[in-house]
């Protein structure tokens, strides 16, 4: 069986903010009640993106020869309706 969640006074949310959330990023759920009522549940997020760092991109994107070539820079600016 799971143990239960973490719950937490509002008062000690508010002083233990950064640590309730590592908590929730390590998978965590935490309970905050006021008045001994349980009134929110801090979840993850589902499907949070793991960001790896700068660079994790490369050697896997391919840019065309003409990326950056003045009439690719006016279709640009002709869509977004910006005088050039």
């Amino acid at each position: 069986m799971s143990e239960p969640a973490a719950s937490y006074n509002i008062h000690e949310a508010k002083t233990q903010l950064s640590r309730i959330v590592e908590r929730v990023e390590r998978g965590e759920e935490v309970i905050i009640s006021r008045a001994g009522t349980p009134v929110a549940r801090v979840v993850p997020l589902a499907g949070s993106p793991r960001r790896r760092g700068r660079g994790m991109l490369r050697g896997r994107l391919r840019l065309a020869e003409d990326w950056d070539s003045g009439s690719v820079n006016q279709a640009i600016a002709d869509d977004f309706g910006v005088d050039s």
